[in-house]
């Protein structure tokens, strides 16, 4: 079942009244609701928004992920559930023991299978995508050659511009791009608890500051979405520096994009869940390859 993203950027009081979200407007005091077990993202933009404990809980029963946003209106914190897996402990255990040579073979997969992506953004776009094609099938265990970033810098200078930079900070559109990634990463980190693993244990990231390393290296080869997202989003409208409010109903759309997982195609939130749970066994000694994403048009 597809999960319902609602996002609030006025001012509403959050209840909870017989399993149901019960949204009222703070002006008008109309009410609307919604089944919490249709709920999959609760994105908080105003901080005027009053949100119970008893709707926290239950959306946390129901593995959702409260997304609460910044002063800049920024994706920067989440609440998430630590109990949603009958198997809970025996999971963590297994991801904690993962041996080092299992997760650089799980890097390699997951890298391998972003630059594919990458090539097939640029193929859409009647960009020239045979170097990435090499670079993706020249990626060795833990991508110790470095391809990804190799082949970031050419897929960058074709699909924005050659004197456009990547960086968390830089100049439009990373804005945008950073805002549908963080959106990614919720969903990442959904999907990984719902599979009953700890997002802050990565298998490539580790820095001490990230609270979601593993949400952080399973969200790679689902970054090109994004990219494509923001991509036709400039193609469409004139150009604005601003993440509007437009913007940001629209990057939401990603997460019920198509996704070819498997050799069957699901939307991209179903798929998050299906990669996650791929990792989980390989953790757990049921099978050494992840089930990765493929792009499709």
């Amino acid at each position: 079942m597809i999960k319902r993203t609602l996002f609030f950027s006025n001012a509403v009081c959050l209840t909870l009244r017989n399993k149901q979200l019960v949204i009222q407007n703070k002006e008008t005091c109309n009410e609307s609701s919604v089944p919490i077990e249709d709920i999959g993202f609760l994105i908080i933009e105003n901080n005027q928004v009053y949100v119970s404990i008893p709707v926290i809980n239950a959306l946390a029963q129901n593995n959702a992920s409260v997304v609460f946003c910044n002063e800049k209106h920024l994706p920067f914190s989440m609440n998430l559930p630590l109990d949603c897996n009958n198997i809970q402990n025996q999971l963590f255990a297994a991801q904690i023991q993962a041996t080092v040579p299992t997760k650089k073979k799980c890097w390699k997969q997951i890298i391998m299978q972003k630059i594919k992506n990458q090539a097939k953004i640029l193929e859409k776009y009647n960009l020239n995508s045979i170097q990435l094609k090499k670079y993706a099938n020249d990626v060795k265990t833990d991508d110790s050659t470095n391809r990804e970033a190799v082949a970031a810098k050419i897929y960058w200078d074709l699909l924005i511009d050659v004197d456009w930079e990547r960086t968390r900070y830089g100049e439009y559109p990373n804005n945008l791009l950073n805002y549908g990634y963080a959106i990614l990463r919720a969903a990442t980190a959904r999907a990984l608890t719902g599979s009953g693993l700890l997002p802050t244990f990565g298998i490539h990231h580790h820095n001490k500051y990230d609270a979601y390393a593993l949400a952080d290296d399973i969200m790679e080869p689902y970054r090109p979405y994004i990219d494509d997202e923001v991509v036709e989003y400039i193609n469409q409208n004139e150009i604005c520096e601003e993440v509007t409010t437009e913007f940001k109903r629209q990057i939401l759309n990603v997460l019920t994009r198509d996704v070819l997982i498997g050799n069957v195609t699901r939307p991209l939130m179903i798929a998050l869940t299906i990669t996650s749970s791929s990792l989980a066994k390989i953790f757990s000694g049921e099978t050494e390859n992840l089930t990765l994403p493929e792009f499709v048009k």
